[in-house]
């Protein structure tokens, strides 16, 4: 495991992103993640000028068996790539690789906003946010939807027919089948959706990693399972029922399916079939499912044991109940 953040590596892998001489007058861990560990780092340059920054690097990926994102070079040039491009997201400073004290990660400004999705879907300071999230989520999607291919670096190619085998070769290999998610599987290969073009999907775009302000969406977080695919996969994925945090709104807890694809579509510019929303978001309900198979399992084989992972390996039984309710209308 790499050491702790300390001022004297801050200043080093920042480099020349900041005219010297630079003062670090504040470093805060913010999380302790499985795959990145994110600290809050105040920076003050040599003009005296004061920067807040957001100092992210790897918690040891592969630690536990189990990391399917990309490297933390990969997702900082995708995540200022998309920034470069409109999305709204934070600008990266710097990237740095094997550091003798901070492993791999990168440095990126710090916006103010909220994540937590408790607060952003009951607090009243959030409610004129609540109003304006999915027309702002679907113009971000849009957004990054849109990067130009040639600005980004090498991505996994992750069709749907891809995803789905490398999907059910991890629930097989867990040594419990479960009814419902062989239905699911099933249903899935019955109607894969044609491919289209690849674009950059974002892979986790869901209340939880998105930072908002009073008046709305400040930015996109967590880039690190971004890969070329199909656009839609965002949207589904934003609808899965684990997402809602107990609202009755399929969007991510703010709002309907219909409002989703009808505002991605003022966006994007393109029409959209919500039957292939629906399936990526049986797709993405199977797939929490099985994260949440791998959580007990790693936790029950002693390859990574917390209470966390037990916890959410119980989940399970959510998401078939998830799953039969998301059939029941499409079987």
């Amino acid at each position: 495991m790499a050491t702790k953040v300390d001022h004297d590596s801050v200043i080093r892998v920042l480099g020349d992103a900041l005219p010297a001489p630079l003062t670090v007058t504040r470093i805060a861990s913010l999380t302790g993640g499985a795959s990145a560990e994110t600290c809050a780092v105040d920076v003050t340059d040599g003009r005296g000028q004061a920067h807040a920054l957001i100092l992210r690097r790897s918690a040891g990926e592969g630690s536990d068996g189990f990391n399917p994102g990309v490297g933390k070079r990969e997702e900082a040039q995708t995540q200022g790539a998309g920034a470069r491009h409109g999305v709204p997201a934070a600008a990266v400073l710097a990237v740095f690789e094997q550091d003798a004290t901070l492993g791999n990660g990168y440095v990126m400004q710090r916006l103010e906003g909220e994540a937590i999705a408790r607060k952003l879907l009951r607090d009243e300071r959030y409610a004129v946010a609540r109003t304006r999230l999915v027309d702002d989520c679907a113009r971000a999607l849009a957004a990054i939807h849109r990067v130009p291919l040639a600005d980004l670096p090498v991505l996994p190619e992750l069709t749907a027919a891809k995803q789905l085998d490398q999907l059910e070769a991890m629930h097989k290999a867990f040594g419990q089948r479960i009814p419902a998610f062989s239905l699911a599987f099933r249903w899935l290969r019955e109607r894969l959706p044609p491919e289209r073009p690849l674009a950059l999907v974002h892979g986790d775009f869901r209340t939880g990693n998105l930072l908002v302000g009073d008046d709305g969406l400040v930015a996109v977080l967590d880039w690190e399972l971004v890969h070329l695919g199909d656009p839609l996969e965002d949207l589904g994925w934003f609808c899965v029922p684990a997402w809602r945090f107990g609202s009755d709104l399929p969007a991510g807890g703010f709002g309907s399916r219909e409002a989703l694809i009808a505002a991605y579509e003022r966006e994007s510019g393109t029409r959209v079939d919500p039957a292939e929303v629906h399936f990526w978001e049986v797709f993405g309900t199977l797939r929490w499912g099985v994260i949440c198979q791998f959580q007990s399992f790693a936790h029950l084989n002693g390859i990574a044991r917390s209470v966390e992972r037990a916890a959410i390996g119980r989940r399970v039984t959510e998401v078939e109940l998830d799953l039969l309710l998301l059939l029941d209308h499409h079987l």
